[in-house]
């Protein structure tokens, strides 16, 4: 049987198994210091494919029409688009610099990309398939992660640098306002009711809760120390956030603002995905070269996979809604 696979090439430099990948849910994975595309197979948890991409992968969003994958190669330089059901590469494009963490607001006319290293964002104007560069901001200092309001007039961007939350003026393309937070803002999220920011604190223990309209903190929620980034289960109420020292996931009621829940991850958990059903979370795990598998009724991690170096996005298509 095995010999009878066909092999196809991707990008002229990797060939992967055909028949695997058109049964498999594949699970996509960013090896940041592989500077590598990781697939996996969903439900074997086995390795399918490693694809070579630009320098420093970090993190990766589906296109609105959910028919591309784009994967962010911030050293790189470029845009990768791929399949996202298969992980198959559709196109690149070169000359986005640095992108960082990148964004779709939800009306679909802006794609952001967050230049860390160059302290700036860049607007792009998004007709549903071409970016058309609409203007460059410069920020203080090391814009890390973004959110958007549920109109799509502002968009929210974290500097770790200088430990401040920026607020872009979309229609004019300008900055609005910058407020002060805890040390290294890192993941940022809008709540489902689009009245608060979650701000992950990532060089201390808790999420900072902003009231965007107001321009201020309200609250801070107890979370683990190295407070770092945000994924929704999907049920328009709970997200979870990762704790990169602590080890730790927590999971936070978005209608009452509190920590309802702990989850124990090791190895320095980052990004998340959930699947359709809201019955399992894969984790990157930053420091140990491995993806966790949790079972979230039991809240127990029930697999590790190695990976490559320094695992950073995760994605798959079968996964729950981000709200």
């Amino acid at each position: 049987m095995l010999r009878s696979l066909r092999r196809i090439v991707f990008s002229s430099v990797c060939a992967i198994s055909a028949l695997p990948l058109a049964q498999a849910n594949v699970v996509v994975i960013l090896n940041s210091r592989d500077a590598s595309v990781q697939l996996l197979d969903q439900n074997t948890y086995g390795a399918l494919s490693s694809i070579p991409v630009g320098k420093e992968p970090h993190h990766l969003m589906e296109t609105p029409d959910s028919k591309s994958l784009i994967v962010a190669s911030s050293v790189g330089n470029e845009l990768i688009f791929l399949d996202p059901k298969t992980g198959k590469e559709q196109r690149r494009i070169k000359d986005i610099l640095d992108p960082y963490q990148i964004g779709f607001s939800p009306d679909q006319k802006w794609f952001i990309s967050n230049s860390l290293r160059l302290d700036r964002i860049d607007l792009y104007r998004y007709d549903g398939s071409a970016l058309t560069l609409a203007k460059r901001i410069p920020l203080p200092k090391l814009p890390s992660h973004m959110a958007f309001n549920a109109a799509s007039t502002m968009a929210f961007i974290t500097q770790q640098g200088s430990d401040q939350v920026s607020a872009i003026d979309l229609a004019t393309q300008t900055l609005k306002w910058t407020l002060p937070v805890g040390k290294l803002p890192a993941g940022i999220a809008m709540t489902p009711d689009d009245k608060y920011l979650l701000v992950g604190i990532m060089g201390s223990d808790y999420v900072e809760v902003i009231d965007w309209r107001a321009q201020k903190t309200v609250k801070r929620i107890k979370a683990g120390a190295g407070t770092h980034n945000f994924r929704a289960l999907g049920d328009k109420r709970h997200t979870f956030v990762s704790n990169r020292v602590s080890n730790t996931i927590n999971i936070i009621d978005q209608q009452t603002l509190e920590n309802v829940g702990t989850i124990n991850v090791p190895g320095g958990p980052d990004c998340m995905e959930v699947t359709a059903d809201g019955k399992t979370m894969w984790v990157t795990l930053r420091w140990i070269k491995k993806v966790a598998v949790i079972d979230l009724a039991t809240r127990k991690v029930i697999k590790l996979i190695p990976v490559g170096r320094s695992p950073h996005g995760v994605y798959f298509a079968n996964h729950s809604p981000r709200i």
